[in-house]
């Protein structure tokens, strides 16, 4: 058994869980960082539009993202950098529904992730007057990093869930969730509606 994992994280451009406008991917392995990746999107049309508010938070603008890939254009790069990884995120139930809606949105097969949430993980395993990302990241010994960089927030992430399955000798993400009491689930995605012919 190993610790292997891999953090993400996403923005958006507004509101809508399919706006996914950046990602960071962070890869572990053996309880040790060994990659690291992020880009921005374009996001799905119909999600498109850059609310005031989420730009304030992440700093990424429509002007930004003109010429970056599509969500459909860098799933395939998403894909193969997880891999058959379990994907852990920071409140990670909002991380699984960008990529279950931005699938839905462009018509792509939403890959079945298995995924652990560190936001979980941390209540069990900290005491602390905020699970906020920086607090979390901070007790971890993960202190400075660019909050809402994608990246940098999925690296956060990475060091939270190395540092919570040292504390309690957890030596895999099934055991650690285990030992914490939490689940590791997996996106829901609905299978095509069968298709029947009536008989005339």
């Amino acid at each position: 058994m190993a610790l292997d994992f891999t953090a993400i994280d996403f923005e958006t451009a507004n509101p809508s869980n399919a706006s996914a406008c950046a990602v960071g991917l962070v890869r572990v392995r053996d309880g040790v960082v060994v990659d690291q990746r992020g880009w921005l999107i374009q996001p799905p049309a119909g999600h498109d539009v850059f609310f005031e508010l989420n730009t304030r938070i992440h700093g990424i603008t429509a002007a930004d993202v003109v010429g970056a890939a599509t969500w459909s254009e860098q799933l395939p790069e998403l894909a193969a950098f997880v891999g058959a990884d379990v994907l852990v995120a920071h409140n990670a139930g909002f991380d699984m529904a960008v990529i279950k809606r931005a699938c839905e949105a462009t018509g792509d097969e939403c890959p079945p992730y298995r995924y652990a949430c560190s936001l979980q993980v941390a209540r069990k395993v900290y005491q602390l007057p905020s699970y906020r990302l920086p607090y979390v990241a901070a007790e971890a010994g993960f202190a400075e990093f660019a909050h809402h960089n994608a990246t940098a927030d999925a690296l956060a992430c990475a060091h939270v869930m190395i540092d919570a399955a040292r504390r309690v000798a957890a030596d895999d993400i099934g055991l650690l969730a285990e030992y914490c009491g939490v689940r590791v689930s997996q996106i829901a995605v609905a299978e095509a509606p069968a298709v029947t012919f009536a008989v005339v």
